[in-house]
Formats: structure tokens, sequence, C-alpha cells
């Protein structure tokens, strides 16, 4: 009798035993106190920061709404690069490195070479809107983005090594010349529509970027007329075919539908790059779209 009982106790012993041998990976974690990592936030690739600096945390709060790209406007001033929108607003604390290039190091040092953490698709842009004289201006950028050489795409001697992030020169157009004479540099230039179809290659101008409202009369009242459209898709489909982006600014920007309607043709027919200053309205419109 007392044997029966003592195997009894035994076999009940082992099947407890094998119970918790075979709890599922992801139950005996939890038990130990771990969790699972949550999902990698997947970057917004259309989304482009208007004015990024006028946001309360520049660049900090378009990477929290996940955008791939960025707009800053530098003014040189005695041998600093300032960001503002107008001379009024300059700041000599509100620089290029205190509020874009040391974070943006910081953040892909952190992140083992990518802006999103495991994101290495395409590069994180960085558009740089000129607002003083072009020549001078780009001599001192160039010479304030040599620290951070390895945190850019470069072009060396008629190569492209990409990187973690491409900054793109826009803004006073005299910064064009120097641009292209250089042999290595740091940068890419932001072309327009006239440059669409020339001999300038995707290699020194990555991105065409030019005025809806100077090119488009439609402004998202009503159907796009069929006119508009065929140009719209014309323009992409010349840009994409030589490796070139294309991105609009001066779109409707007030929520509603006619920005709704504005942003899904620019959409449907390719363009890379959604124009914004509403961080919060352009992530809502992408989310469930994304494919």
């Amino acid at each position: 009798m007392a044997l029966t009982t003592r195997r009894r106790a035994l076999t009940t012993l082992g099947a407890a035993l094998a119970g918790s041998v075979a709890l599922p990976a992801h139950a005996q974690a939890g038990e130990r106190g771990h969790h699972p990592r949550p999902p990698r936030p997947r970057p917004l690739i259309h989304a482009h920061a208007h004015n990024d600096y006028e946001h309360p945390r520049p660049l900090l709060d378009a990477l929290a709404h996940r955008f791939h790209s960025v707009e800053a406007d530098i003014f040189l001033v005695d041998g600093q690069l300032l960001v503002a929108h107008d001379p009024v607003d300059l700041d000599p604390s509100r620089t290029l490195e205190s509020l874009y290039l040391d974070p943006l190091a910081a953040r892909v040092r952190a992140h083992h070479g990518s802006v999103y953490r495991g994101y290495h698709r395409t590069p994180f842009q960085l558009l740089i809107d000129i607002k003083t004289e072009g020549a001078a201006t780009y001599a001192a950028l160039h010479r304030h983005l040599r620290p951070y050489r390895h945190l850019f795409t470069t072009y060396a001697h008629g190569k492209v090594r990409r990187s973690a992030v491409t900054a793109v020169v826009s803004g006073h157009r005299a910064a064009r010349a120097p641009m292209e004479a250089q042999k290595v540099r740091h940068a890419f230039y932001d072309g327009r529509l006239t440059d669409l179809g020339t001999a300038a290659p995707a290699s020194f101008i990555p991105l065409i970027s030019d005025s809806w409202s100077l090119n488009f009369s439609w402004q998202g009242t009503g159907p796009i007329p069929a006119a508009e459209r065929a140009k719209l898709r014309g323009i992409v489909s010349s840009a994409h075919k030589r490796g070139q982006r294309v991105r609009f600014w001066a779109t409707p920007d007030l929520p509603g539908p006619q920005r709704d309607a504005v942003w899904g043709e620019l959409l449907a027919a390719g363009v890379d790059h959604l124009n914004t200053d509403d961080l919060a309205g352009l992530e809502a419109f992408l989310d469930p779209r994304r494919g």
C-alpha cells in the first residue's frame, strides 16, 4: 500500500516537471522577468518635415513621428551656421551642429549605423536650405560637415559612397558652381524642374524640388485635371529614370479633404517626399497607406 502511494506520488511529480519543461518559450521568458522586444519603428520614407527647426524639439519631433527627411535653413554668421527661418530669429546657441549634426551622429552610433535601428535601405535625408550668399555659405558648410564625414553619403572622384544620412543643399543657387567643381564632397544639390533631362547626373542632383503652386493650378478641390495629372506623372517618370527623387513645396497644408486629395495624388504619382509642417497630420495620413 505504501509502495503504491509512493509510485503515484513520483508519477504525479514527473508529470508536473514535464509540464514545466513544455511551457512555451515566451511564457518561460515572462516568468524570468524577460519581455519580448517592442517592434522597431518603421520610418515613413515619404515624410519630409518642412521648416523642421520651428518645432518645439527640432529633429527629435520629426524622428518621434518617424519622418525620413527634415529641412533646416541656415545663415552664415561669423563663421557659424545658425538655424532659423528669418534673420530676426537668429540665436547663437541654435547651430547646425547642436540641432542636427550632433544629435544625428549620436543616434547613428546608438543604432549601429542607421538613423532608425535596423533600417538601412535608404539614407535619412537632411535638406539644408542656404539663406545667405550661396558660395561662401556652402564653403563654410563643407568645413562643418567634414568632421562628420563618416555620417554622410559622400561623393569622391566620381563615385558615391552611401552612409546613414544624405545631405542635400538647397536655397541660394550660388552654391552650385563650387559644389560641381569639387572632387570630394559630403553633400549633394537640390535641383529644379529645369534640371530634368539635363547633363547633371543623379550623383550631383539626386533630388528635384519645385513649387507646386507655380507649376499646378489644382489645389485639391474636385478631381485633378487630366492634363495636370499627366504632367505630374511625366515629371516623376523622367526623374526616376535618371535615379532622381521628387519633392514639391507649397502644397496645401491645412488639415482637410483638399490637402488629403493632393497628398493622395502625389503618392499615386510616385512623388518621393510629401512636404508638411504638420508632423502628426502626415503621419496619420501615411500610416494606413504603407505597403
